[in-house]
């Protein structure tokens, strides 16, 4: 394959050769369905998705005469594994854990995503089962309220982590009142405010023929799974008959971003201060995210990154440190992290803001691009081995990307990114507002002297 292949929402077939003799196809049932599959020859097993367009920056705040969504989405995703009128949750369990099969989902910012890993044997049981869940749900008020409580416990033991705190603290931080700000699971307080009807309405609003992506990859052939697909939404409920456009992309024009708080600090009881820094980064689109891979990976993206010689290595303060850049269709954040003994988190937070100019100002070396470049390329390729992540890849392609990208496009994209356009991609970062946010046994002041925020 050369180059990127555009996913249009209004080409109905289309089929993609890739690496390794695999095909990549696409249809878009005339209800709005679209339905990715990846077939790698020689597997055995399949991974399966059904992804909905509707994340926690979804959610709508109370309004005149309706009920605030806050916490919906998040409360969704538990609540379609909780029974529909054809299967109890026991028989939704039961179904997986009797073939050896693993399921699950996943509630994020801009989408959610009910999966599937089973036997290629297996796999119309995943197509229906998950179809039922996802167009058939109950939301049973005596299970709503006891999913309530599970959630709460779920919230409570992300409160005491550490690190779970502290990244949701920076986002908060950086991205101010903008919906990509907010807590993916909803506060304690939202999950206790949202009511079954608010839920319900959230899911009658997000959860239509037109939202639903599905995504297979594996040992599966594209036209029996569009034909199982189709009957199985037919099965349950659905009118495919009815016709729709698919649901458009979200804008990826960059968000004109408020001025975050410049630091939060969350005092707690524990061993460590967690400490992020972060600023905001690229949009899932954006042309320079192969190079902002390769700042991350010589910045803080492995044991021979800068971050990890110079503040564990060399000076012993800290055990976990590393950067990240995760990005969405409108805004991005890039983040550093440590964790450190009290005492030391001002610092540590002066050694990672001197290490991001130290690359503004002198850039990164031929060693360092040489070992970016290797270790992404590489990283690519082996997590292309599962086909797991070839199902995500098709689902994130169609719904944020609006491109598919081969391992050899993105190879060829990676070898194509210059020192010189790394040291400009940190400048521009290393400009940006920088936002700390901190969890432990500290205090305000531990920054204020040793960092002008």
């Amino acid at each position: 394959m050369n180059g990127a292949v555009a996913l249009p929402l209004d080409l109905p077939e289309l089929s993609i050769g890739t690496v390794a003799d695999g095909l990549v196809r696409r249809t878009i049932l005339p209800s709005g369905v679209r339905i990715l599959t990846e077939h790698i020859p020689g597997s055995r097993s399949a991974t399966i998705g059904y992804w909905v367009a509707a994340g926690s920056r979804d959610e709508q705040g109370a309004s005149p005469g309706s009920p605030s969504h806050y916490g919906s989405t998040h409360f969704l995703e538990h609540l379609l594994f909780k029974g529909t009128p054809s299967r109890t949750a026991l028989d939704i369990a039961i179904s997986f854990d009797s073939v050896g099969g693993e399921h699950n989902a996943v509630t994020s910012k801009e989408y959610t995503c009910y999966y599937a890993k089973v036997r290629d044997a297996d796999l119309p049981m995943a197509v229906t089962v998950i179809a039922d869940m996802l167009t058939s749900s109950l939301i049973d008020p005596v299970e709503f309220e006891t999913e309530r409580g599970v959630i709460l416990e779920e919230l409570a033991m992300a409160e005491d982590d550490p690190t779970d705190l502290v990244g949701e603290r920076l986002f908060e931080a950086v991205l101010g009142d903008h919906p990509l700000g907010r807590p993916v699971g909803g506060t304690p307080d939202t999950i206790r405010a949202v009511t079954r009807d608010a839920v319900w309405e959230h899911y009658v609003a997000s959860y239509r023929p037109n939202d639903v992506v599905v995504t297979a990859a594996g040992a599966v052939d594209h036209d029996e799974l569009v034909a199982a697909v189709t009957a199985a939404l037919q099965t349950s409920g659905w009118n495919l008959d009815v016709a729709a456009v698919p649901r458009a992309r979200r804008s990826v024009q960059p968000a004109e971003l408020a001025s975050g708080r410049p630091l939060s600090v969350t005092t707690k009881p524990t061993e460590q201060a967690s400490v992020m820094l972060g600023l905001p980064g690229l949009v899932a689109t954006d042309d320079r995210r192969t190079t902002m891979a390769v700042l991350n990976s010589a910045f803080g993206g492995g044991m021979s990154s800068r971050l990890f010689q110079e503040i564990r290595e060399k000076r012993g303060l800290a055990y976990s440190v590393y950067s990240y850049a995760p990005s969405y269709s409108d805004a991005g954040i890039f983040s550093m992290y440590a964790g450190c003994t009290p005492g030391r988190e001002g610092t540590v937070s002066e050694l990672m803001l001197s290490e991001l100019q130290r690359l503004a100002d002198h850039g990164i070396s031929d060693d360092e691009l040489s070992r970016a470049h290797g270790q992404l390329s590489g990283s690519a390729a082996l997590a292309l081995e599962d086909s797991d992540t070839r199902m995500s890849r098709l689902g994130r392609s169609e719904l944020t990307l609006g491109e598919f990208i081969d391992l050899d496009e993105s190879v060829r994209r990676l070898m194509e990114v210059t020192r010189d356009d790394v040291q400009e991609l940190a400048q521009e970062l290393a400009a940006q507002p920088v936002s700390i946010a901190a969890v432990g046994p500290i205090d305000d002041d531990a920054f204020r002297t040793a960092v002008q925020v």
